[in-house]
């Protein structure tokens, strides 16, 4: 199983030169990929349904990954996840593709619909239609991509006459990586996804979510082009031997821990320490 490592761009590492030191030191250590957290505001004072505190850094995921791109060689560096709904797609495929050629090849596009209300009213995006934005927006980016002459006729979004260059290194784009359990992002991930990403989900959560996809792969045909399906999961507190034997059990492809689970004083000892259970054993 693959070890990546989540919140790349978050909290102490909110700050580029303190992210590339741990950057360069998981490259070292074997860890197989990095991944940002993204949300564009958080609600003052916190309000459910928010992840974190009001005052938590976010660093801008594609800018902050095009930096760490030019300071590491191999580790793959992925977005966990990109709010495409709260993005216009065909600024998003200018960006993506920009990205997707500084990494080159080492990109990983995790997307997903959103679930903070309060950030999309402050962003002046309707909430009850992210679910459709997400579905077009996928398709806005594989068109801009891919076909030689883009045009696209949506709810949402409409174009024709244009085109965006650079284009990313494959037709396609980047490996997609769908977030959210809902129906929908299970439709998403068997008809769109090269894999799927669940967030803080232990081992029985990701049994019946495995359970989900499984359903949903029975009810939707999967284009052969996208190849198997990769499982990636953070689990919900610090990874062990066991836990990752039980995951790999119900063929989880990557587990990706998060960085807030160590102080910034012992973070390098602790990456050091993870390594060793989980990567060198």
């Amino acid at each position: 199983m693959d070890i990546g490592l989540f919140g790349i761009n978050m909290n102490y590492l909110a700050i580029p030169q303190r992210a590339k030191v741990i950057a360069q030191h998981a490259e070292t250590l074997g860890f197989e990929s990095l991944w940002t957290g993204e949300h564009v505001v958080l609600p003052d004072p916190r309000q459910a349904p928010s992840p974190a505190d009001p005052d938590t850094p976010m660093a801008h995921p594609p800018a902050f990954l095009a930096f760490l791109a030019g300071v590491t060689s191999s580790i793959k560096l992925g977005t966990g996840i990109t709010l495409i709904a709260q993005r216009n797609p065909v600024v998003l495929a200018k960006e993506i593709a920009t990205l997707d050629l500084i990494c080159e090849g080492r990109f990983l596009f995790g997307i997903g619909a959103g679930y903070l209300h309060q950030e999309f009213k402050a962003l002046g995006i309707d909430f009850d239609s992210r679910g459709p934005r997400t579905d077009e927006g996928i398709e806005v980016l594989r068109t801009l991509w891919a076909a030689e002459k883009p045009s696209y006729q949506g709810q949402h979004f409409q174009f024709d006459g244009i085109q965006a260059q650079p284009r990313p290194l494959h037709p396609q784009g980047p490996p997609l990586h769908i977030g959210g359990a809902s129906p929908a992002a299970m439709r998403r991930t068997i008809t769109q996804g090269h894999g799927w990403y669940g967030f803080a989900m232990d081992v029985n959560a990701t049994k019946r979510a495995l359970e989900a996809l499984q359903q949903a792969a029975n009810r939707y045909d999967r284009p052969a082009g996208l190849g198997d399906l990769e499982i990636s999961i953070t689990p919900p507190k610090p990874p062990t031997r066991a836990m990752l034997d039980d995951y790999a059990a119900l063929g989880v492809s990557r587990l990706i821990p998060m960085l807030g689970f160590y102080p910034q004083e012992t973070l390098m000892r602790d990456l050091e320490q993870l390594a060793m259970e989980l990567i060198d054993s």
